[in-house]
């Protein structure tokens, strides 16, 4: 478990913990029991679907066989995956890729009208298997029960062969194969994206999560910044008239004064004026 890269292992631990889970539940059915219910992907449509499943019916499995040969895959190509992107762009590109297979599985319910609950990695599990074989299409695997290499590439072009000539064959063997197909297809959408915009995946230093909340916390400081400032200028208006008034108030007061004073001379001559009259009346000569 050492060696394993960070975030490969805490998908298989918390894949693991959360079938023990349901096992505990119902060891019988895993798949219904009560934790299964509410985190399968049900139905859009269907009184039970709610949009936080498109996440938690990638953690929920259906039985052991289930369970391990998703978990053996995700160790398989997950960690070198991992290794290749970082465990920030790996996660974004798994999440991206069992919403992506929910989406379609979401798509062929609604073409058939029919609320079929939908668990399990498998979508983001093909993802990783699309992303293992585009990135290293020449790598020889040798894939029990053949008894030679075959190229990655080749192996995922018969995958998705598989897939879809099981998915026309009918829905009777309870497998999501359309699901399959889908965290595929979003898989190789995503990637192309990153080779086209090489830019954008670079960021994967900082992960597209965290970048997210930055911008909405740099818009909420932002939109703080403003709102303080047109408080300060809205203040510092108010604060501005308020002086005006008080100005102008002052200059008639003063006035008034000015022109008491004035009547006193001129009914009883300049020598009647006390000394604060005198001051006062030179201070209003005086150029400001």
């Amino acid at each position: 478990m050492n060696n394993i890269p960070t975030m490969t292992k805490n998908l298989l631990i918390i894949n693991v913990l959360v079938f023990l889970f349901q096992y505990i539940l119902n060891p019988k059915y895993p798949g219904m029991s009560d934790i299964a219910n509410y985190g399968v992907l049900h139905f859009f449509l269907a009184k039970d679907f709610h949009v936080y499943q498109f996440i938690t019916y990638m953690f929920m499995h259906g039985g052991w066989t289930h369970l391990l040969f998703n978990m053996f895959a995700v160790w398989m190509f997950g960690s070198v995956m991992e290794r290749v992107w970082g465990p920030k762009k790996f996660l974004f590109y798994y999440i991206v890729c069992g919403v992506g297979a929910g989406i379609i599985q979401e798509m062929v319910q609604l073409y058939f009208f029919a609320d079929i609950p939908t668990l399990g990695a498998s979508g983001a599990v093909y993802g990783i298997l699309l992303a293992f074989g585009m990135i290293f299409p020449n790598e020889r695997l040798f894939i029990i029960p053949f008894p030679f290499p075959i190229k990655a590439k080749w192996l995922i072009v018969g995958y998705i062969a598989i897939e879809l000539f099981s998915a026309m064959s009918g829905p009777g063997d309870g497998v999501a194969h359309m699901a399959h197909l889908g965290g595929m297809l979003f898989g190789f959408l995503l990637i192309r994206y990153w080779r086209n915009h090489p830019d954008s995946s670079q960021r994967f230093g900082r992960s597209y999560g965290q970048e997210f909340f930055d911008n909405l916390r740099r818009k909420y400081e932002e939109r703080q910044r403003n709102q303080r400032m047109h408080a300060e200028q809205t203040e510092w208006e108010e604060r501005r008239r308020e002086t005006d008034e008080e100005y102008n108030q002052r200059q008639r007061q003063n006035q008034e004064e000015i022109d008491a004073i004035l009547d006193k001379i001129r009914k009883s001559g300049y020598d009647s004026l006390t000394k604060e009259e005198k001051q006062k009346l030179f201070d209003q000569k005086r150029p400001s």
